[in-house]
Parts: structure tokens; C-alpha cells; sequence
């Protein structure tokens, strides 16, 4: 900055004001002066109207966009900003810790010159007839500037509510205006999800963007530079030196002692949430673990441990299928064939509105050599218009020898998945969307109480779930000798 510049000229300087102007809390509760980091000064770089950030956690970014949202609102009049949150809780204390405190604490002579006309938890007006606004939909509201903070969360937890905001908040954005979505990853799902799929495949097409178009950002937890510690001491596990190994080549950055050392005593605490909370690809973050996923860490360790990859189909081996029948909705078949110990999981199927005629069309145009089929325990159940069991149906469309599994308890059964889940082999092309299933399956959230509930939550995730639980649950077939694992020949992607 000039050193003959008035501070007439250094208040027309938005990056002058942002960088001296305005105070926060840090980390430790400490009274500080905001000053840009590297991924808040990188994003007002690279900013577009519309921006879908995909980041590590504590990176300030929410900090930085009340900090620009209320700049905009104190120097230019006749402004509305939004900003949404997961909770109303988590509104009011974005509102009061980082929109309003920022306020109250700007030079005297700029509050006296654009003094606050209405406060309350939820809303600043300011005399300039500029306003900022927070909850958790703001449905109703027309806004120049909008924030939606951990929309990931909102999109896993609150289903309805992602749909309110993107129907209500996000459909009322106009051509010029600008907007931030900003959330760590919360699964392969929801409308957060397929916003980043959508920028992310325009960013690799070289798409000129629009004032309509989002753009997307990225923020891994290795750019950050305070996230590095002295590694005397701190050993890393075998798994992790793994992973450093084969991370490096793919982001083409060599990772320091001290970056592994903070990762190693990161994961310590986070475990199958490091990936989530921490990613260091936009990929990864999706593929971690879900909050609230059953089986998130068996999952996992099957990709640590290079069980998902290339599974191929051996004819010397019979193949077992696994069902879930629904009535009108998606029905899940999974192709399973048995070495010993292992569980080799060779294919996936799946769709709906369909009879079970297709289902056997389908069997039927395999290359596969089948052993038995194993249905849900109500499979037996006659249908009250044709007296006729789907089993009964099933095996008359050549769909035979038909077991149907033992009725247990959904907690047990889960149990069970979680115990094979160890011996499974996973063909990752043609197993996709059962995995991204078995990944997201996850407990129904209570929206009241704020925890997660002791039931599965029925999405399109329990239908592939569902049809794995069938064959966890069932015995090991008769003629099954178990032995000792043996490591397979096929390759692993």
C-alpha cells in the first residue's frame, strides 16, 4: 500500500478495509484484527458469483464471507445479504459472533456515519437501508448476497430443508447476484453433492461460466500452512505411510515430515472422519465415511486395505445372489461367489418399477453358473390378490434353488453385515452403486433432540443395504468348508 494514500482512498480499498477494519475471535477466544489467510485471500482472488466451496474445516471461511457480506453492507447502501445454517442455533451464533461483533467493533466513526437502524439475534439493519438476515431456509427473502453454510450437513440431515433452500433461497438468485455454498463432504448424495459434480465437470471441460453457472473451489488441508507440526516423536502407522506414498504422485506435491506428522495426530482423533473433515482431494471427501453411516468404517478399511478393486468373475465358482424385494420401489440384487473365507462380491443390480419377470430376464443373460438364491425372511408371504408367493414366483420364472433368510431383529442383522464386511472382496466398477449404497446407508437423524436415532432412515440407500443384510444374516451354504484366508491373484485397482 502507497504510503501517501489518505485514508479517504484506503476506505474506497476494499482489500485495505477487510485487512484493517474489522475484528474477530480466534481459535482461543482472543480479540484479534481479521487479516486474510491464504485460502480466505485465494477465494476473494478466484471468486465467482456463484461459488460451490469444498474444503477442509477451519479454514475461516466462514468467518471471511460475514466479514465481506457485511463490508458490502456498511460501504454500499440499499443491500440485502443471507446467510442460512444448519440449526438455528447455528445461525444466531454465526449472527452474533461474526456478523455483529464485527460491527460493534469497527471504527467509531464509521458506526456513527452508518449507524444500526434494527437489531435483534437474527437481523442488522443498518441506516443505509443495507440489511443482513440469518436462519435456517429464508425462504421468503430476496437477497443480493446469500451464504449457505455446511450445506453437506443440511442435505444429509435435514433432507426437507435442503430442498426448501434450493427451491426458495437458491431459485431466487438472479444473473449478477452473488452467492457461496460452502460445507465439508457428507456422502455421495443430496443436492451439495451433485453442485459440485456439476461445477467440478465444467472446471475440467473448460466451460466458460455464466453468471448462472457455479464455480468450484477446492481447499485441501495440505495447502494450509499452519497445519504442520514438529514430527520428533510422531509415528506413522504403516497404513498412513501407505497412503502419504501413494497421495503425493496424484497431487504432485511432496508432503513434509511435519504435514504427516499433523495428519498421523489428526487421524488419532478424527479416525474414519479424517477424510470427511479433512480431505486431501475432492474425491476422497466424498468417499469417506458419512456421519452416522453403519457401515463407515468397515468400508473404509475395505479401500485401505485395497479390497475394492478388480474383481473378476471365476467360473470354476458357483454364484449366489442376494435380494431385497421391494413392493413398488427399487428391488437390489447382489452377485456373490465364495472362496474359502472369501466373500468375493462380483456384481450389483438394481432398479424399480419393475416385475419379477425382469428380474429373472436379467439373471438369466449372465455368463454365471448360480448356486442358490436368498431372499428376505417375507419373501413366503402370499400376496393377498394372486395367493401367490414371490418365491413361489421366483422359482416358477427359473430363479431356483430360492432359501429365504432368517428373520432377526435390524440390529443384528446390521451386526452381521458389519462382521462379513471384513472377508468381502469388492468389484468397484461393477459393484459402483451397490458400495456407494452400503457407504451411505447410515441411522435417521432427530431434527429436535439434534442426535442421531437408533433406526436406519429409508432412503435410496436402504435398498442395497438391505439385500446385503440378506446374505449376512443367512448360514454359510452346506457344502462350504471354511479355511484360512487366502490373499486372491485377481488385481486390485
Amino acid at each position: 500500500m502507497q504510503a501517501d494514500r489518505s485514508p479517504a482512498d484506503n476506505l474506497k480499498d476494499q482489500l485495505w478495509r477487510l485487512n484493517n477494519l474489522y475484528w474477530i475471535t480466534n481459535k482461543r477466544g482472543e480479540k484479534i484484527r481479521f487479516t486474510l489467510n491464504e485460502a480466505q485471500a485465494s477465494l476473494l482472488r478466484d471468486q465467482h458469483y456463484l461459488n460451490i466451496i469444498l474444503k477442509a474445516r477451519q479454514l475461516g471461511f466462514t468467518t471471511f464471507i460475514q466479514i465481506y457480506i457485511l463490508d458490502i453492507c456498511v460501504f454500499y447502501p440499499d443491500t440485502r445479504a443471507g446467510v442460512i445454517a444448519h440449526t438455528r442455533d447455528d445461525a444466531e451464533a454465526i449472527f452474533r459472533d461474526k456478523i455483529k461483533f464485527a460491527y460493534d467493533n469497527l471504527p467509531a466513526a464509521i458506526r456513527a456515519k452508518v449507524p444500526i437502524e434494527k437489531s435483534n439475534t437474527t437481523t442488522l439493519e443498518l441506516a443505509n437501508n443495507s440489511l443482513i438476515r440469518v436462519g435456517t431456509s429464508l425462504r421468503s427473502g430476496t437477497f443480493q448476497y446469500l451464504h449457505v453454510s455446511e450445506f453437506g450437513k443440511i442435505c444429509a440431515r435435514y433432507p426437507e430443508k435442503a430442498r426448501e433452500i434450493v427451491t426458495g433461497a437458491l431459485n431466487a438468485i438472479e444473473a449478477g447476484q452473488m452467492a457461496w455454498i460452502e460445507s465439508t463432504a457428507e456422502g455421495q448424495e443430496g443436492r451439495f453433492y451433485e453442485l459440485v459434480e456439476e461445477a467440478q465437470s465444467k472446471a475440467r471441460l473448460g466451460t466458460t461460466l455464466t453468471p448462472l453457472d457455479w464455480k468450484f473451489h477446492f481447499y485441501a488441508w495440505w495447502e494450509e500452512p499452519t497445519y504442520t507440526m514438529d514430527p520428533r516423536g510422531v509415528a506413522i502407522p504403516p497404513k498412513l505411510d501407505r497412503y502419504f506414498r501413494e497421495l503425493e504422485p496424484e497431487i504432485g506435491v511432496r508432503l513434509t515430515p511435519g504435514q504427516k506428522a499433523w495428519y498421523a495426530k489428526k487421524a488419532e482423533v478424527q479416525k474414519d472422519d479424517m477424510k470427511r473433515e479433512f480431505p486431501s482431494t475432492p474425491k476422497e471427501a466424498f468417499e469417506a465415511s458419512v456421519e452416522g453411516a453403519y457401515y463407515g468404517a468397515q468400508m473404509a478399511a475395505a479401500e485401505t486395505e485395497g479390497r475394492i478393486g478388480r474383481v473378476p468373475y471365476e467360473p470354476t465358482l458357483r454364484v449366489e445372489t442376494w435380494w431385497d424385494l421391494g413392493m413398488s420401489d427399487a428391488m437390489s440384487i447382489w452377485f456373490v461367489q465364495r472362496f474359502r473365507r472369501e466373500i468375493r462380491v462380483i456384481d450389483y443390480y438394481e432398479a424399480s418399477g419393475e416385475g419379477l419377470a425382469h428380474y429373472a430376464k436379467h439373471l438369466s443373460e449372465k455368463p454365471y453358473t448360480y448356486s442358490r438364491h436368498i431372499g428376505p425372511h417375507d419373501s413366503r408371504v402370499r400376496e393377498l390378490g394372486t395367493g401367490v408367493s414371490r418365491v413361489e414366483t421366483a422359482e416358477s420364472l427359473g430363479v431356483r434353488p430360492w432359501e429365504v433368510a432368517p428373520k432377526l431383529d435390524v440390529a443384528d442383522g446390521i451386526d452381521a453385515v458389519r462382521n462379513l464386511l471384513a472377508r468381502c472382496w469388492f468389484d468397484a466398477e461393477k459393484c459402483a452403486d451397490g458400495i456407494k449404497a452400503l457407504k451411505n446407508y447410515r441411522k435417521e437423524w432427530d431434527e429436535h433432540r439434534g442426535v442421531w436415532l437408533s433406526r436406519p432412515r429409508h432412503d435410496w440407500a436402504s435398498h442395497g443395504a438391505d439385500a446385503f443384510r440378506t446374505g449376512s444374516v443367512s448360514p454359510e451354504p452346506a457344502n462350504h468348508q471354511p479355511s484360512r484366508l487366502e490373499m486372491p491373484d485377481f488385481g486390485v485397482a
